[in-house]
């Protein structure tokens, strides 16, 4: 059974340290109760900082003048500091914002409405918002959604410019030198640049080897991305200062385990078991989930890869002329699903733990909405 000091052989002399960092931040994190993995935290603070940036843009709007300037003489209205309000979003919960106000009370936020508690598709916004690749059109169409006709066009250009702005701040800060695990999922959302149209977007999501997770970056694809595209993603991420990482998690992304390697040269592919798990069930009658569940368990947790392939031999005889599909669903995942049983089982929870996965991947698919069927997963 390998180990973290085993890996660490394997890597540079100098990463020791971090590896020995990886297996207490496992430690830590279970002493602590706390999550790995998934992008709650972030996905808020991009929410705050998007609200916040379209607040103050109609507050300039509003009294005529740029925030810091001097305003005009004769105007009798300035800004009066903030107040803070809590509204609640579809999948982050509660987000608190700091709403600018101004000394004669008559500014009327329309984004976030006096008295308004809740907002619906925010989310969904903000997250495609951040992803490289939408144009300014793209960003504009998605505010002249939420404010309807209750504000300008000029407003919401101006909004539009700023939020950009923010954006690209966001998408260039620099990252770890060394994360212990990159898991890189695809979603699909509605994009609406003159008509409404599904494209996916692709996060990558990492696990520091402090414990916290992260949003590294977001991207809008076109649905026929191959090795090019991928090869531009981890190039971006590593110009951005990753310099390594243990493991990429991914699945069913044509072209990027075959670059990995190209960026990442000691980095292992590993195929995301929440999904190869899925697509069992998906490919299973729904009559016969129980079955399939406690058959296919003995693969994912077995000691070793020698184990595991006892395990599926047993799958494959008892399955294969029933569901021939599932057989060789796991047969095609093989070699990119093995890597992580070399593990112990503390390094297993930290890369490929279902647990972890699904707040990864599961709350992503919320914000997309695909509890209710209007979204899918790639």
């Amino acid at each position: 059974m390998t180990t973290l000091d085993d890996v660490a052989k394997k890597k540079a002399a100098e990463q020791s340290a971090e590896q020995k960092a990886a297996v207490e931040l496992v430690r830590l994190a279970q002493e602590q109760g706390l999550s790995l993995t998934g992008p709650d935290g972030l996905l808020k603070q991009l929410t705050k900082t998007v609200l916040e940036t379209a607040l103050n843009e109609e507050m300039t709007e509003h009294l005529g003048y740029e925030k810091h300037d001097p305003p005009e003489a004769g105007t009798g209205n300035v800004r009066n500091g903030t107040r803070t309000k809590t509204v609640l979003t579809d999948t982050t919960g509660a987000v608190e914002l700091d709403v600018p106000r101004d000394r004669a009370s008559t500014f009327e936020p329309q984004i976030v409405k006096k008295r308004q508690r809740r907002l619906s598709g925010v989310d969904e916004v903000v997250l495609s918002l951040y992803a490289k690749g939408l144009t300014t059109g793209e960003i504009s169409a998605h505010f002249a959604e939420i404010y309807g006709a209750s504000v300008s066009k000029e407003t919401i250009s101006r909004i539009t410019d700023k939020v950009i702005e923010e954006m690209n701040d966001w998408a260039v800060r620099p990252l770890d030198e060394t994360y212990a695990a990159i898991f890189i999922d695809a979603i699909v959302v509605k994009v609406r640049d003159g008509q409404v149209a599904n494209r996916p977007f692709y996060a990558a999501i990492g696990v520091t080897l402090a414990g916290e997770r992260d949003i590294l970056g977001l991207w809008a694809g076109t649905g026929g991305e191959g090795a090019k595209f991928w090869m531009s993603v981890l190039t971006d991420l590593r110009n951005r200062g990753i310099r390594d990482t243990f493991f990429v998690v991914c699945d069913g992304l044509k072209g990027l385990p075959e670059v990995v390697g190209n960026v990442w040269p000691a980095a292992i592919v590993q195929t995301c078991i929440i999904h190869l798990l899925r697509n069992t069930f998906r490919l299973t009658s729904r009559k016969y989930w129980d079955e399939i569940k406690r058959d296919v368990k003995p693969i994912y947790t077995a000691v070793n890869a020698t184990a595991a392939r006892t395990a599926f031999d047993e799958l494959s005889e008892k399955w294969g002329q029933r569901s021939p599909a599932v057989v060789r669903l796991w047969d095609n995942a093989w070699d990119e699903f093995i890597p992580f049983l070399d593990y112990d089982v503390e390094i297993r929870r930290v890369i490929c733990s279902t647990d972890e996965i699904v707040k990864v991947s599961g709350d992503w698919w919320r914000v997309c909405g695909v509890a209710s069927g209007r979204r899918g997963l790639r």
